[in-house]
């Protein structure tokens, strides 16, 4: 592992939990090109490990992410390109993951760092963390999903109102709207975000995998299309060692100690 002084992306190994801390903290973590890639490379990473199951996303410091990094090289500006292969990619495998992702969102998540926490499957927040959409302040749309995924959450015009609007969510009111699964004061957050983790690390993985896919697909499926990806998924998660483990466990009156498998 690289120095933890110097590495702009931290990874703990904790028992099936791999905790991702973003280490840019003078910089409010900003997404810089060598903290993009090695984000993507630890999710992609993540995926083809078995004794991965759940992931924590954080911020070191005292902000999640302020997105991207303004003050990074030229090449920054080349918006089609950064996004098609760095950003998009990115979004693309934290959503593909066969396994949950928690961000654990500390501080300001803004822009980028905005929609990278809402990329993850569950979302809790300190008490002061705000979310920031930022791209209007700079002349810039929204980017790396995050329209998509504030319209498909709260609907087209409170979406419309949060992106230009450029009120700051705090919170609560997050949680509110339902960007945001729990609220803890600062001091309880990771300790809140490793129960959550450990708890979905313990379950039955594949099955967990499966439903996290079968959300994906749902956003945009018509009825019959969610019907038949739900007939094919459920077929999988039939197959699994886990799915063995829970019924003998219901039918012994015990609780399931699943494998992932």
């Amino acid at each position: 592992m690289a120095d933890h002084q110097t590495s702009p992306l931290l990874q703990d190994d904790r028992d099936g939990v791999l905790v991702l801390t973003l280490n840019r903290p003078d910089a409010l973590n900003a997404l810089n090109a060598e903290l993009r890639a090695a984000l993507l490379a630890a999710f992609k990473a993540a995926g083809r490990q078995p004794s991965v199951r759940a992931v924590i996303l954080t911020g070191a410091g005292r902000g999640f992410c302020s997105g991207a990094d303004l003050r990074g090289a030229e090449s920054e500006r080349d918006f089609r390109s950064v996004l098609a292969r760095e950003y998009n990619p990115l979004v693309e495998a934290m959503r593909a993951l066969p396994k949950p992702i928690v961000a654990s969102v500390n501080g300001v998540a803004a822009g980028a760092g905005f929609a990278l926490a809402m990329a993850a499957d569950i979302v809790i927040a300190a008490e002061g963390a705000r979310l920031v959409p930022a791209f209007n302040r700079i002349g810039l749309v929204p980017d790396s999903a995050l329209a998509r995924t504030l319209v498909r959450a709260v609907g087209r015009h409170r979406a419309f109102e949060i992106l230009l609007g450029e009120r700051e969510l705090g919170a609560a009111e997050a949680q509110e709207t339902g960007l945001v699964a729990d609220v803890v004061p600062a001091a309880e957050l990771d300790a809140k975000a490793m129960a959550l983790a450990r708890r979905l690390a313990d379950g039955p993985t594949a099955g967990i995998g499966l439903t996290k896919r079968l959300v994906n697909l749902s956003e945009d499926a018509s009825l019959t299309d969610a019907l038949a990806a739900e007939a094919a998924l459920q077929e999988l998660a039939g197959r699994t060692s886990d799915h063995a483990e829970g019924v003998a466990a219901f039918s012994e009156k015990r609780s399931p100690r699943f494998s992932g498998e």
